[in-house]
């Protein structure tokens, strides 16, 4: 019998790429208050607007819109013109519709995998957007089950393992984000890979937990099948 039950994979920044979408949007909102603040000024109030809007709006492309949107209002003290407004909205739509382009190695990696294990992709954010790039990502058949969560905590994987009646040693979490994918699943008693990728937002930083138990680190997805070897052999 498999150590692991089930796997499951972030998406955003672990299956395709997202974030750089961010950083270049961000680049161009930079660019078009660029005459009222400094680069630096405006990329930190847009961060901090961001946060204090989480629990409001949540996570994803509408949600970073609306930030935007209320930072450049601020920033220019009410003086952003309908068309600038309106061209935020444009790069929100641009970002929403942009192809849906795989990490290497991970379609490979998830073919191998799911003739061996039970897989879930388990990720945070819009709903509509998340079902979108799912089914464009042409991923979809090498899951068993498909999850698509508010937020990533301690609680939320405890409601996850009892839903499908899981042990937390034999669940696996594979993910690029130490605060959503890694931490929480080893608060529980779970296993968690972590694959870290550039792009990473900042708010999902931590420092990583070397040396805890059930934790590990790869440079690329195309490392799991072997690790999964490793630790089967123990």
């Amino acid at each position: 019998m498999p150590r692991f039950e089930m796997i499951a994979f972030d998406a955003d920044d672990t299956l395709w790429h997202t974030e750089r979408l961010y950083t270049h949007t961000q680049t161009k909102f930079k660019q078009l208050l660029a005459h009222y603040h400094r680069p630096e000024w405006i990329e930190e109030r847009l961060y901090q607007t961001e946060l204090q809007n989480l629990e409001h709006f949540g996570y994803g492309i509408k949600a970073f819109a609306l930030s935007m949107i209320e930072t450049a209002v601020e920033l220019t003290e009410g003086r952003i013109s309908g068309g600038d407004i309106q061209r935020i909205i444009g790069w929100a739509r641009e970002m929403l519709a942009a192809e849906v382009e795989l990490l290497e190695h991970v379609a490979e990696t998830l073919a191998g995998l799911a003739e061996r294990y039970l897989l879930m992709l388990l990720t945070k954010g819009d709903l509509l957007d998340q079902e979108t790039k799912i089914e464009r990502s042409g991923l979809a058949l090498y899951f068993r089950y498909i999850e698509i969560v508010s937020d990533k905590r301690r609680a939320s994987y405890e409601r996850l393992l009892q839903r499908y009646d899981i042990a937390p040693e034999r669940f696996l979490m594979v993910g690029n984000s130490l605060r959503s994918d890694i931490l929480p699943v080893l608060a529980i008693g779970a296993s968690a890979v972590y694959v870290p990728n550039e792009f990473t937002w900042l708010h999902e930083a931590a420092e990583p937990p070397a040396g805890q138990p059930g934790y590990y680190e790869l440079e690329h997805l195309g490392l799991l099948p072997a690790l999964l070897n490793d630790l089967e052999g123990r």
